[in-house]
């Protein structure tokens, strides 16, 4: 028996490849599936069974494209919001992989399909060896419980908890836990920075097991999380098992910089450096998206067929900022700026800056305005005073309802500066003419021992 684990790079997402006796599941494949084609060969055997948790919201799905490639069946939950399926299993179903019998298990709550999967060594085992857990129970936290209805979060969340309770709990405490989701997901919150965990160690520190069912209810129920609008785009392309890849690599054209300015002008330019380098220098009118965060943001700020241009380091990074891009559903990317924006500077094209400051420089302002670009409970949890709040996410759409002063300084603020980059870029495309980004954030600002509330 052998196990590997395949992160998703930018999105926090695990895949699990199980193998035995020249067999193998892959358990919840994300779009590029070549990945787990290579992993398998690395470990001498192929891909027979293709295994789905749920039908996921933050990536695009690979088991149809996974099934064609390899000849594999895909095994999930006999509900029609997992839309596709060769074997569609009920609660308490089992099948085999090798040796090993893998038991699926009904663990609603997360999504009303919510499925997770039981491993034994041999039909004799008494306790599980270990559990794909999908998004039902992760590392110290569970899934978000607002997606199936955000009215009915608490609701849902008093689900999680008798899925996990009812279903999960009893299956040994030497199980290990493996999930679709790490620390970074957006169907989480809160999740535990660790490389592995047991059904045992959960139980000591997982709020699931260590709250009583009201408290989690009302305490997973009550989370704010920013639901990102490319989710209900998943949801459809997902009920089929995905999409394969549109954009292998190389295939996004380089363009000089006439071509670029042509082509891109009046469309979205996603500029992938640092906060830093935008605010030194950028193409007028240009999203600042930092590489890691095309994931997530490039979706709040685009449709599925929405036309995209990059700017990058240079050419080195367009390959991965694509494959970003690709993992949520925007494959319309026509085209990057050869030789980043050093070439846009050296072609003597019109290009805008904008302002960066320190937390000290921000202090001794009189009464400056303040934009604070994080989540809900983040800026619950201490902000700058009087400090106005708006997800990022949202905030191309609420930005009138601030009621800032384009003609004053705005200095935006995060965790440390990249959604504040994400801010500034929009702020500067509304027409504000001053335009900070807090560099360090709230995280350099509270290390400062400076005021919150």
């Amino acid at each position: 028996m052998k196990l590997k684990r395949i992160e998703t790079p930018g999105i926090a997402h695990y895949a699990w490849l199980l193998a035995d006796e020249g067999e193998a599941m892959l358990v919840d494949p994300a779009r590029h599936v070549q990945d787990y084609v290579d992993a398998a060969r690395l470990l001498g055997t192929r891909i027979t069974h293709i295994v789905e948790t749920h039908r996921q919201e933050d990536f695009v799905m690979g088991s149809a494209w996974l099934a064609r490639r390899t000849g594999a069946k895909i095994y999930n939950g006999n509900f029609e919001t997992f839309g596709h399926g060769d074997v569609r299993l009920k609660d308490g179903d089992t099948f085999r992989v090798g040796k090993l019998l893998i038991r699926a298990l009904h663990t609603p709550g997360h999504t009303p399909e919510s499925m997770s999967y039981a491993v034994y060594e041999d039909e004799n085992a008494e306790t599980a060896w270990a559990i794909f857990t999908g998004d039902t129970l992760f590392f110290g936290d569970t899934g978000r419980s607002d997606l199936p209805a955000e009215d009915k979060s608490v609701e849902n969340a008093a689900c999680i908890y008798d899925s996990v309770h009812k279903k999960l709990a009893g299956l040994g405490d030497t199980a290990l836990v493996l999930p679709a989701h790490g620390p970074g997901s957006v169907c989480g919150s809160g999740m535990a920075e660790r490389s592995w965990s047991t059904l045992g160690d959960e139980k000591t520190y997982n709020n699931v097991f260590t709250l009583s069912r009201d408290e989690f209810a009302q305490k997973k129920g009550g989370e704010r999380i920013p639901r990102p609008p490319y989710f209900r785009t998943m949801e459809k392309v997902n009920l089929d098992g995905g999409l394969p890849p549109k954009l292998r690599s190389g295939d996004v054209p380089l363009h000089t910089v006439d071509d670029f300015d042509n082509a891109s002008r009046g469309e979205r330019i996603y500029d992938t450096r640092l906060p830093e380098g935008f605010a030194g220098g950028h193409i007028s009118g240009s999203y600042s998206i930092w590489e890691g965060g095309l994931p997530v943001f490039g979706g709040w700020l685009a449709e599925a067929d929405s036309p995209i241009y990059l700017v990058t380091e240079g050419n080195v990074n367009i390959d991965s900022a694509v494959r970003h891009l690709s993992n949520i559903g925007l494959d319309n990317v026509r085209g990057a700026l050869a030789g980043g924006f050093e070439a846009w500077r050296d072609a003597a094209r019109e290009w805008e800056s904008s302002g960066s400051i320190s937390p000290r420089a921000l202090k001794d302002m009189d009464n400056p305005q303040v934009l604070d670009v994080r989540e809900s409970d983040e800026f619950d949890s201490g902000h700058i005073p009087n400090a106005k709040h708006c997800y990022v996410g949202y905030l191309e759409d609420k930005l009138d309802e601030l009621c800032l002063d384009k003609n004053q300084p705005v200095i935006v603020t995060c965790g440390v500066g990249h959604r504040a980059g994400v801010g500034v870029s929009i702020l500067l495309r509304a027409g504000f003419m001053d335009v900070r980004n807090l560099l360090g954030g709230m995280k350099a600002w509270k290390g400062l021992d400076f005021p919150t509330e």
